[in-house]
């Protein structure tokens, strides 16, 4: 890989340097990554630009795509498109507070000028989330009359709750496009796919870059946070989101789009679209099964959002789902 580097990017990197499960190449100041892509050229290239506008703008760990000598963004190896990523020798620190830092990632991001168009969804939620949930539904029919299995047995005992709760998401957010408390604040911004924490991260990868309101990275680190330690999820977002809002404080629109997307179960799509692409029905079983069996404790929290966040959401005028 070195001397396809050379030859097909100008590049002369000296000795292969590992990241996470990633294989790299390393010069006197950078790392290089060559990795497959099976995203259209047009998605590339708007994350891409994506990408650079960060990177001119002091985000060093912005890992972007560069093209080859020739002009091309892909490469194919063994018939299969792959990019070169090149990013600055990360360095081992974090920001004080991640809440804050999200905030200022935000702030930047509302300056980039325009709105692309392939990987943008402001403003497009309910039309998305109707699309995802139809698509999905007919999707997981034809495939359990064709895969007779535990997984599929599973998945079409679970349909009815994850219709139901999908179709209460996309009503509370169709009541919530009539909201008119919003400011400054609630403009596009550089957003991330699923957010966890990915600006505290040593690399953040162009390709996981999309455009969007602020509040669905919000929503993804919360929605992290209850999966990952049902306990004390709220609690630890807390923190997280009086940070973000000494910088950025959240209109009445913001928190509801928030709460919205935080009832939509993305998370078990996310599961259901893993084994659309993986095949891997004894693995995706045991996620479904125990993504499930999170759901009350989910639920239980979600109940309790508002008040753990201290938001005074009956003097806000600002409606609950009860049967949570």
């Amino acid at each position: 890989m070195k001397e396809f580097l050379k030859m097909n990017y100008g590049i002369q990197v000296k000795n292969k340097v590992r990241y996470r499960q990633l294989e790299g190449f390393q010069d006197d100041e950078h790392l290089y990554f060559i990795i497959p892509s099976l995203n259209k050229e047009t998605i590339h290239m708007e994350q891409a630009a994506l990408g650079y506008f960060l990177a001119e703008n002091s985000y060093d760990q912005i890992a972007y795509p560069l093209t080859s000598l020739n002009g091309e963004w892909f490469q194919m190896i063994e018939n299969t498109p792959y990019i070169v990523t090149k990013v600055e020798t990360p360095l081992d620190s974090k920001p004080s507070s991640h809440g804050t830092y999200l905030a200022n990632f935000h702030q930047l991001s509302t300056t980039y000028q325009y709105e692309p168009q392939e990987i943008s969804s402001y403003g497009q939620w309910k039309d998305l989330w109707i699309s995802k949930l139809t698509a999905f539904e007919q999707k997981t029919q034809e495939e359990a009359a064709e895969y007779r299995n535990d997984y599929y047995r599973l998945v079409m005992d679970s349909l009815p709750y994850l219709v139901g709760v999908s179709e209460n998401a996309i009503q509370y957010l169709q009541e919530t496009e009539s909201e008119r408390r919003y400011h400054l604040h609630d403009q596009g911004t550089i957003a991330f796919r699923r957010y966890q924490n990915n600006v505290e991260q040593p690399i953040i990868w162009f390709h996981d870059l999309v455009y969007d309101h602020p509040t669905r990275d919000l929503a993804e680190f919360i929605r992290y946070q209850l999966l990952s330690d049902s306990k004390n999820g709220l609690n630890n977002s807390k923190q997280f989101i009086q940070d973000y809002q000494s910088i950025r404080p959240l209109s009445v629109f913001s928190w509801r789009l928030l709460y919205a997307r935080l009832i939509f179960p993305i998370h078990i799509f996310d599961c259901l679209e893993d084994t659309f692409i993986h095949r891997d029905f004894e693995k995706q079983y045991k996620q479904l099964q125990s993504i499930l069996d999170q759901q009350h404790d989910y639920e239980l929290n979600l109940s309790k959002f508002f008040e753990m966040m201290e938001v005074d959401y009956q003097s806000l005028r600002i409606p609950v789902l009860h049967w949570l």
